[in-house]
C-alpha cells in the first residue's frame, strides 16, 4: 500500500530541478501512507512528473521501488494497492510472451508488463485488487489516473493554471505552489446531507475525485496545442446489476450455500498473501465474524484478531468479538478505550481525513486501525456484506413501510407524522424501556425512539426514490443552511443511470453500493488504516463476489425479515448462530454524551454565532438552535452537529 501523487506542467520546458523539487515536497505530505520508501521520476522534456511513497507489502526488496519503468522502456507507473491475482497473471504472460527478464516478484512489475502486452484496456479486466495507480504513456504522450472498481483506493486531481495535478490525498495537492484552496459551497452542501463528499467532488472547486471503475486519461500536446482529456469506464456496479439481473442463478439452498463459501475462500485466501504480518479486524458481527472464520480455515496458525471496545455497554461490541474469537480459536487482542483517549483523537481527525468528513464511527475506525499496527502491517476488513447482501436495517423495513403507505390518504400520514413528532426520541426510549418488562424480548427494539422519528420523516413520501433519500440524509435541506449553496447532481439524484427493474431492497442495496459504501465506509477506513501505516484489504469487495451477489434471488438476501440470509449460512458452518444473532449495531461512540459533557467547551468555540458570521458559510441560526436544544438535553442533535463540527474542526487548520 503506497501513496501516490504528481504533475504535469504545461508552462515547462525542461525544468528538471524544479520539478523534482516541486513534487518531491508533494510527496512527503503522504509518508504515513509509505514510510518505507520513497521515489520520483521526471520527463522533464513534457513537464511531467511521478512522486510515490512505498508501504512494502509484497516484495521487499528495491525491485520494488517505484516509480517503475515498464521493461521496454514505454511506460511509467506509481502504484498505491495490491493486485492479488499478480501470480497468475504472471503466469499467463510468460505462457503467451514466453521468457520475462523479472527485475522482482512485485504486483507492480506484473502490472507494468502486462499493460506493455495487452495494453491497459487489455489488463484491467484481468486485475482482481483495489488500487488507484498513474500510468505514464511516453510514447503516446498520455498521462492515465485509473482507480479500482469499488472505489477503495483513492485518487483525486484538478487543473490548477498551467498544472494538472493529482494525488492520493488531498494534502498532496495542497502542497503545490499553485494551488488555490477555494472551497466548494456546493460540495459543502453535500457533505452535510451525506456525512461525506460524495465523488466526484471535492470540498474544492476545481479539484475531484477519479470515480471507482473508471480511467481518466489527459494528453499532453506539442507545445501550442491543447490537451485532451477523456474518462472512461471499464467496470461498474451497474453493468454488474444488469448481468445479474439477466442471469440470475437458478441454485436451490444448499448450492448457493456452497457457491459462496467456495467464492469467499478463494477471495479471502488471495487477500492472506502477504509478505507481512497479517490479521483481521473482528466486531463479532455477521461480515467479520464470516472472514475471519474463512481466514482461519486456512491459516496454520491462529489469525491476529482485533477489537476495541468501550465502558458505555451501549456501544461495546469486544464482548461478541471476543466471544467469536474464543470460539474460532484465534490469536485476539483487544483494548478498552477510555472517553479520554477517544477524545484525544478528534483534533487531529482533519489532518487524517484532509477534507470535511463526519461519519463518527471514524474515531474508533482508527483506534482499531492503531491497535492492530501494532502487532501487523495488513488487516482484513469485514465491509461491504451489508451493501451486497441487504444488510442494513432499512433493507428489511422500507419496503413493507411504504407499501402499507400507499393505502393511507397523504393527509393522515401527515398528521400521523407530526404526532410522532411531538414526542422526542429520548421519550420514546424512555416509554418503550418500561414496556420491556411486559412485553417478550424478541419484540424489543434499539433505539426505539430514532427509529420511530425515521419513520415520521419518511410517512408523507410519494416515492421510493424520496424515502430512500431522507433515510440516508442527515441535513435535509443544507442549501438552506450553506450560505449561497446549491446541491450539485450526484449518482443519488440522476436517476437516468440506475439499472431498470429493480425492487425496492434491491435499489437501496445498488445505491448503498455506489455512494455509501466508497464515499463514507472505504473512505473512512482508508483515511484511518493508512493514517498509522496499515494496509486494510477488503474480501467482501472481491470484484466477483459483488457480481455473484447480482445474481442471487431477492430471497436469498432478505429472508423472514433478515437480511444477509446467505451470508449467514456460509457463517454459520463455522460459527454457532446462538454466538451471532442479536439486534444490528453500527460501530458508534456516545456521542451525544461526549458533546454535553467533555467535548461542550471545544464545540461552544466552533460552533460560536460571531465566528459562524464571521467565517460565513453557515446561517448560524439554525445551528445554534439545535446546539441550545441538545445542551437542554430536549434532543439528541449530535450527528447533525457533528457535520458542522468537523467542518469547523477542518476549516481551523486551513
Amino acid at each position: 500500500m503506497c501513496g501516490i501523487t504528481g504533475i504535469i506542467d504545461f508552462a515547462s520546458s525542461s525544468y528538471s530541478r524544479e520539478l523534482i523539487s516541486v513534487v518531491s515536497h508533494m510527496t512527503n505530505t503522504l509518508i504515513h501512507r509509505g514510510p518505507d520508501d520513497s521515489g520520483i521520476w521526471v520527463d522533464d522534456n513534457v513537464g511531467v512528473a511521478l512522486g510515490h511513497r512505498r508501504l512494502s507489502i509484497i516484495d521487499l526488496s528495491p525491485e520494488g521501488h517505484q516509480p517503475m519503468v515498464s521493461h521496454a522502456g514505454r511506460y511509467v507507473l506509481a502504484f498505491n494497492g495490491e493486485i492479488y491475482n499478480f501470480k497468475t497473471i504472471r503466469k499467463e504472460l510468460e505462457s503467451k510472451v514466453g521468457t520475462i527478464a523479472w527485475r522482482g516478484h512485485s504486483d507492480t512489475e506484473v502490472l507494468l508488463e502486462a499493460v506493455e502486452h495487452w495494453g491497459l484496456d487489455g489488463s484491467l479486466p484481468r486485475l482482481n485488487g483495489m488500487f488507484a495507480f498513474a500510468l505514464w504513456d511516453r510514447k503516446d504522450r498520455v498521462l492515465h489516473l485509473v482507480r479500482d472498481r469499488l472505489g477503495e483506493k483513492p485518487l483525486y486531481y484538478g487543473r490548477q493554471g498551467n498544472v494538472f495535478l493529482f494525488g492520493s490525498e488531498l494534502k498532496a495537492l495542497r502542497a503545490h505552489p499553485d494551488f488555490k484552496s477555494e472551497i466548494n459551497r456546493d460540495a459543502l452542501a453535500l457533505f452535510l446531507r451525506h456525512n461525506c463528499i460524495p465523488a466526484p467532488y471535492s470540498i474544492y472547486k476545481d479539484v475531484f475525485k477519479v470515480m471507482p471503475g473508471n480511467v481518466l486519461s489527459i494528453s499532453v500536446p506539442d507545445k501550442g496545442n491543447a490537451e485532451d482529456i477523456s474518462i472512461n469506464s471499464y467496470w461498474s456496479v451497474s453493468n454488474a446489476v444488469n448481468f445479474g439481473m439477466k442471469n440470475a442463478f437458478a441454485f436451490n439452498d444448499e448450492k448457493a450455500v456452497t457457491e459462496l463459501d467456495t467464492l469467499l475462500r478463494d477471495a479471502i485466501g488471495l487477500r492472506m498473501i502477504s509478505d507481512v504480518p497479517l490479521g483481521a479486524f473482528l466486531s463479532g458481527g455477521v461480515d467479520s465474524s464470516a472472514v475471519v472464520a474463512l481466514m482461519q480455515t486456512q491459516a496454520d496458525v491462529p489469525v491476529k484478531t482485533f477489537s476495541i471496545g468501550f465502558e458505555n455497554s451501549a456501544y461495546n461490541e469486544a464482548l461478541y468479538a471476543k466471544e467469536v474469537a474464543r470460539y474460532l480459536g484465534t490469536d485476539h487482542t483487544e483494548l478498552y478505550v477510555t472517553s479520554g483517549q477517544a477524545l484525544d483523537v478528534i483534533p487531529n481527525l482533519p489532518h487524517y481525513y484532509d477534507e470535511p468528513f463526519s461519519d463518527s464511527s471514524q474515531i474508533p475506525t482508527f483506534l482499531v486501525s492503531q491497535l492492530a499496527k501494532k502487532h501487523v502491517t495488513v488487516a482484513l476488513s469485514g465491509d461491504g456484506g451489508d451493501e451486497l447482501f441487504a444488510g442494513y436495517n432499512r433493507h428489511v423495513w422500507a419496503p413493507g413501510i411504504f407499501r402499507k403507505m400507499q393505502f393511507i390518504p397523504i393527509e393522515l400520514r401527515q398528521m400521523v407524522a407530526k404526532i410522532l413528532e411531538i414526542i422526542s426520541p429520548e421519550h420514546w426510549d424512555l416509554f418503550f424501556g418500561h414496556l420491556q418488562k411486559v412485553i417478550p424480548s424478541r419484540l424489543s427494539q434499539r433505539n426505539p425512539g430514532y427509529k420511530l422519528h425515521k419513520l415520521a420523516e419518511v410517512l408523507p413520501t410519494a416515492s421510493r426514490e424520496e424515502m430512500y433519500k431522507i433515510l440516508v440524509s442527515h441535513w435535509k435541506n443544507p442549501s438552506a443552511v450553506v450560505i449561497g449553496a446549491n446541491e450539485p447532481p450526484t449518482t443519488l439524484t440522476n436517476q437516468d443511470r440506475w439499472p431498470d427493474g429493480l425492487d425496492f431492497t434491491e435499489l437501496m442495496s445498488y445505491l448503498d453500493t455506489v455512494t455509501y459504501l466508497p464515499d463514507d465506509i472505504l473512505t473512512k477506513v482508508d483515511r484511518a488504516s493508512m493514517q498509522v501505516s496499515l494496509e486494510a484489504r477488503v474480501p467482501l469487495l472481491d470484484h466477483r463476489v459483488v457480481e455473484f451477489a447480482w445474481q442471487l434471488p431477492p430471497n436469498m438476501k432478505l429472508r423472514n425479515g433478515e437480511g444477509k440470509w446467505l451470508l449467514r449460512q456460509v457463517l454459520y458452518q463455522y460459527v454457532p448462530k446462538k454466538i451471532i444473532e442479536r439486534p444490528k449495531a453500527g460501530f458508534g461512540i456516545p456521542l451525544g454524551e461526549w458533546l454535553r459533557g467533555t467535548l461542550k467547551d471545544w464545540a461552544e468555540a466552533l460552533l460560536d454565532e460571531t465566528r459562524l458570521h464571521r467565517e460565513g458559510f453557515f446561517h448560524p441560526l439554525p445551528i445554534r438552535n439545535l446546539w441550545l436544544e441538545h445542551l437542554d438535553g430536549k434532543r439528541d442533535w449530535a450527528y447533525l452537529l457533528w457535520n458542522v463540527l468537523m467542518f469547523q474542526a477542518w476549516l481551523e487548520k486551513q
